[in-house]
Formats: C-alpha cells, sequence, structure tokens
C-alpha cells in the first residue's frame, strides 16, 4: 500500500481522528442496474429526514467537532458526507457519476463518515494527512478556488489533492483511472471501519471488477 502518515497538527487538535485506507485496481464504468438501484434506494431513505437533522447523524457531528477543533467553521465548510445529506433532504437527489464514485457516495451516506476516492497514477510520493497551512486552497471538484486553511488535508509530494469537504481535481477518478486509493475520514477513534472498508471491499468487487486489495486502518 502507498505510504500514508497522520501528521502532529491533526493528532494534537484531533486524538480520534483514524483514516479507513483501501487501495486496489478498478475498472472505471458506468453504474450498471442493480448499483443504481442500491444507491437510489438510500437516497430515497435519506430523503424523508428533515433538513433540521441532516447534520445530527453521529458520525457527521463528529466531523463538525473536529473542523471546529483545527479552526475551520463547519457551517460554512460542511463535510461532504454532510452536505450530500442536506441535499438529499432538500430532495434535489445525488448526480451519478460513476460506478466508483457513486460506491464511494453510496458508502458515505450511508455511514455519515466523509470519504474520497483517489485516482494514484496522479498521486506523487508519501501521503501525509494534516491541518492545511493558513492560505492554502485548490481547484475544488465541480467549485471554484476552494479555501483549504485548516481543513484536515491529504498532502503528496505535489501539494494537496483532497480533504473531508472537497476534493481537488488533480486525482479525481476518470474514465482513464486504474488504481485507486479510498479514504474514510473519521474522528471518532474509527468506529465501524473494519465493517464498512468490508462493505467497500465487497461493492468495488462486484461494481468495479476490483482486485488486489490492500486495507488498513491508520491510527
Amino acid at each position: 500500500m502507498i505510504s500514508v502518515c497522520i501528521d502532529v497538527s491533526i493528532q494534537e487538535r484531533c486524538p480520534d481522528a483514524v483514516l479507513g485506507l483501501l487501495q486496489c485496481n478498478v475498472q472505471i464504468r458506468k453504474d450498471d442496474a442493480q448499483l443504481l438501484e442500491l444507491f437510489h434506494e438510500k437516497i430515497a431513505e435519506l430523503s424523508e429526514v428533515d433538513l433540521a437533522h441532516a447534520n445530527k447523524r453521529e458520525y457527521i457531528q463528529s466531523t463538525r467537532k473536529a473542523y471546529k477543533a483545527l479552526g475551520k467553521d463547519p457551517n460554512r465548510y460542511r463535510c461532504s458526507a454532510e452536505a450530500m445529506c442536506r441535499r438529499i433532504a432538500k430532495e434535489r437527489g445525488l448526480y451519478d457519476i460513476n460506478n466508483v464514485v457513486d460506491i464511494n457516495n453510496y458508502l458515505s451516506i450511508c455511514s455519515g463518515y466523509s470519504m474520497g476516492t483517489y485516482d494514484l497514477a496522479h498521486i506523487n510520493g508519501q501521503i501525509t494527512w494534516m491541518r492545511a497551512p493558513e492560505g492554502t486552497a485548490y481547484q475544488g471538484i465541480g467549485k471554484d478556488v476552494l479555501n483549504i486553511e485548516f481543513l484536515p488535508a491529504l498532502f503528496d509530494d505535489n501539494g494537496p489533492f483532497g480533504n473531508p469537504t472537497s476534493d481537488n481535481t488533480r486525482a479525481m477518478i476518470t474514465d482513464d483511472t486504474k488504481e485507486i486509493l479510498l479514504v474514510y475520514y473519521t474522528f471518532n477513534g474509527g468506529e465501524r471501519l473494519e465493517e464498512l472498508l468490508a462493505l467497500a471491499q465487497d461493492l468495488l468487487a462486484k461494481y468495479a471488477s476490483a482486485t488486489d486489495f490492500e486495507i488498513k486502518i491508520l491510527k
């Protein structure tokens, strides 16, 4: 597995921060009917949740508390799990992108953990999970340039590429992606991570013909 470490800048402020990591080879394609049905059933279930309660789920709350500890306003910079659940509560649904991205999003809305999945062909050197320094910014996927200072972001030799709010376009999943790193961002000691990583493996094997799995829980 690619080398990943957690920097002291996160450990000091968020001592219960844990990453769930899964690396594998995949085949990118459009969602098949079974995956779409699974995805849309969960969206329909969550659409029944009142908007005012969309951020009250336990794992979303733990991420919000971590953002405050790191110096980031969780109301201005919502984590991706919360943002998706709010969108669903507003009955706006979620876009179907491709099999790997939609598996990522399905796992996130099911668990309440924010997640990211990255193309390893565009990551260089060791990955460090750290509090982004003041003034750090990058191009978010489907967004303008995003101010990521103080967010818990993944950095490689070329700079930041992912965090629990929004990922950078550099390592995004495309039709050319062959090998991925799937990341669960957790701030509660990694509760249920073994179970959720196993579910991720099952879904990727079934719907993305994934092989050569490597799994790690990093504390």
